[in-house]
């Protein structure tokens, strides 16, 4: 059928569980630490916390999806999860294609240039060398990085988080993606940056993939996902039309 939904995410009763190992021992406490495990006596200084706590939900093809809720609620985690960047304590997260992950902390290399970074992100993301070269003027344009000078050729440690940040969105918003996750990585750039992002978020949607998005703006929610999944203390509390979980959300943190 024409109309058909096709899933390209599926998350089922998902739990993670971070292991925060405290400070303990002081000097010798590798060997302290050996002699627990051989031993086979748990660490008392191991604190369970539980980031993600029974979320379920299905992600639809053309769809952007907006990930709100307050500081430490499980929302980049539960990204990382849905990469395959972090394992499930209990459930399940099954994907169409492979997801790519954004994130304004992302791994670059420093030393290497921009224009270096540009075809190894290219390269690391699926793109052939010569797509890469193809799309490579649109992805230094994109970015505004030579917008005040040629940085593109100057090494990565000569730039300032935002534009690190900016050419990162760049990179990754020249491939079509089945699965693209980002991560505040629109919070970093001018708002000129914003709108250009915030309609190569829309157009990749409309490439029959799914975004989804991370943000503390809600007015970048707003504009740019038609539903919103709103995490509190690692659970679901609401998941439907942008409009009505951001109003629901509202209410919330100003009653709070």
């Amino acid at each position: 059928m024409a109309d058909e939904r096709i899933p390209t995410v599926i998350v089922d009763d998902l739990h993670i569980v971070y292991r925060v190992h405290g400070a303990g021992g002081g000097r010798g406490s590798a060997v302290n630490a050996l002699s627990r495990i051989v031993r086979r006596k748990g660490n008392p200084n191991v604190r369970r916390v539980h980031a993600v706590r029974g979320v379920s939900f299905t992600a639809y093809r053309g769809e952007s999806i907006g990930l709100i809720g307050s500081n430490g609620s499980g929302k980049s985690t539960l990204l990382k999860a849905v990469a395959g960047l972090l394992p499930a304590e209990s459930g399940k997260v099954y994907t169409q294609g492979q997801p790519s992950l954004l994130g304004v902390n992302a791994a670059l290399m420093n030393d290497l240039s921009g224009e270096r970074n540009v075809m190894l992100g290219g390269l690391a993301m699926g793109m052939t060398q010569d797509e890469v070269k193809e799309r490579y003027e649109d992805i230094v344009e994109f970015s505004g990085i030579n917008e005040k000078g040629d940085f593109i050729s100057l090494p990565m440690r000569t730039y300032s988080s935002g534009m690190a940040a900016r050419l990162r969105f760049s990179i990754a918003a020249a491939k079509t993606h089945d699965v693209l996750m980002i991560d505040e990585a629109l919070a970093t750039g001018d708002n000129s940056f914003r709108k250009r992002s915030e309609a190569r978020i829309r157009e990749l949607r409309e490439e029959a993939g799914t975004v989804f998005l991370v943000s503390h703006n809600n007015n970048t929610i707003r504009d740019t996902c038609t539903r919103a999944i709103w995490l509190e203390h690692g659970t679901l509390r609401m998941d439907g039309p942008t409009p009505d979980v951001l109003k629901a959300y509202d209410a919330f943190t100003k009653a709070k």
